[in-house]
C-alpha cells in the first residue's frame, strides 16, 4: 500500500468509528447499554493482546482467584469497556440536562468551587472516567485542567480534545506540554483532575505496593500537592448496570494527605484505589500494562 494512502485511510476509518458513535447516543441508554456489552464481546475475542495483559493483571493482583474465575473478570471487563467506548458519544454530544438524569453524584461536589486553596481531584483509572470528568464540569463551575495522552490519529486526537472541553470548564494539556502549564493553571485557581495511577516509567516514580506487587508509581501527584498546599479530592466514577447511568462519588478530601514522604503517600493512594476495586473489580482498568516497569532482577510479566 502507497505510504501516502495510510494517513488518509485511517483518517476516515476514524471519521467513520466517530459517527458511528455520534448516530448512537441517541438511543435510550438501555438499548445503548447491550450494543455496548457486545462490542466488549467482540474486543474480548479478538483482542488476545489485551486479554492477556488483563489476565497477567489478575494473576498477580488475585491470585485467590482460580483460572476460571479470572477468565470471567476480564470478559466481564471487556462488557463494561466496550459500553464505555459506545457511550462516550453520550458524554461528548448529549445535552447537559440529558448528563444531569445519567450522572449521579455523591459526596461534596461543590469543595471546589469554595475552598480557598487549589484541588486536585485525584481519579482512579476506572472505565468511567470520562464520566467523572463531564461531572466535574456540569456539577459545579470551577475550571478544571487535565493532561492527557496525545491520540496517535489526528482525527481522533480532535474529538478528544473537542469532546473532554465541549463545556468550556476544562483545559486539556498534552503530556508531551510537562507539568509547567498545569502548575501555571493551578496557581491561577484551576482545579487539578489527575488521574495518575498508571505504569509512566521511572521517572519520579517509585516501587510501591500494587495488591502486594511492586508497581511504578508517581510520587509526582504528593509532590505538587504538597508544594503547591492543594486538597486533595478522590473522584471514584461507576458505570451503573442497563440504563441506570452512571454514579461519580465526590469523596471526602484526605485530610493526612500529602505528606512530606512522597512514596509513603503513593502508597496509601495505591491502597485507596485497591479499596476502591474491590467494590467494583471488573470496571477497573485492566487492560493497562501496570505492571511493564519492573524492578531490576524480576522478570517481565507481559509476554
Amino acid at each position: 500500500m502507497n505510504d501516502s494512502l495510510k494517513p488518509r485511510l485511517a483518517n476516515g476509518a476514524a471519521r467513520l468509528a466517530l459517527g458511528v458513535v455520534w448516530l448512537l447516543h441517541w438511543l435510550p441508554l438501555p438499548l445503548l447499554a447491550p450494543l455496548g456489552r457486545g462490542l466488549g464481546l467482540l474486543l474480548h475475542t479478538f483482542g488476545h493482546a489485551r486479554r492477556e495483559v488483563a489476565l497477567a493483571n489478575l494473576a498477580l493482583c488475585m491470585p485467590e482467584l482460580s483460572k476460571a474465575g479470572r477468565r470471567r473478570l476480564v470478559r466481564e471487563h471487556f462488557e463494561w469497556t466496550g459500553r464505555s467506548l459506545l457511550e462516550r458519544g453520550l458524554l461528548w454530544h448529549a445535552s447537559k440536562a440529558r448528563l444531569r438524569r445519567l450522572i449521579h453524584v455523591e459526596g461534596d461536589v461543590h469543595l471546589a468551587e469554595r475552598c480557598e486553596r487549589p484541588v486536585m481531584w485525584l481519579v482512579p483509572h476506572f472505565v468511567a472516567l470520562e464520566v467523572a470528568g463531564a461531572a466535574t464540569q456540569i456539577y459545579q463551575t470551577r475550571m478544571g485542567c487535565d493532561i492527557y495522552t496525545a491520540q496517535s490519529n489526528p482525527v481522533m486526537d480532535a474529538a478528544f480534545h473537542k469532546g473532554r472541553a465541549r463545556f468550556g470548564l476544562a483545559l486539556l494539556f498534552n503530556r508531551q506540554q510537562g507539568a509547567i502549564p498545569v502548575v501555571r493553571a493551578i496557581k491561577k485557581g484551576v482545579a487539578f483532575f489527575n488521574a495518575s495511577d498508571m505504569d509512566f516509567g521511572l521517572r519520579d516514580a517509585a516501587f510501591v505496593p500494587f495488591f502486594g506487587q511492586p508497581a511504578a508509581t508517581l510520587l509526582s501527584p504528593s509532590r505538587m500537592a504538597r508544594s503547591l498546599g492543594m486538597v486533595v479530592q478522590p473522584l471514584v466514577a461507576e458505570m451503573l448496570p442497563g440504563g441506570r447511568g452512571y454514579r461519580v462519588k465526590f469523596m471526602p478530601a484526605w485530610q493526612h494527605w500529602p505528606t512530606d514522604d512522597p512514596v509513603a503517600d503513593a502508597a496509601a493512594m495505591n491502597r485507596f484505589i485497591e479499596e476502591q476495586i474491590a467494590t467494583m473489580p471488573a470496571q477497573y482498568l485492566w487492560v493497562h500494562k501496570r505492571f511493564k516497569s519492573r524492578p531490576e532482577g524480576q522478570p517481565a510479566v507481559y509476554g
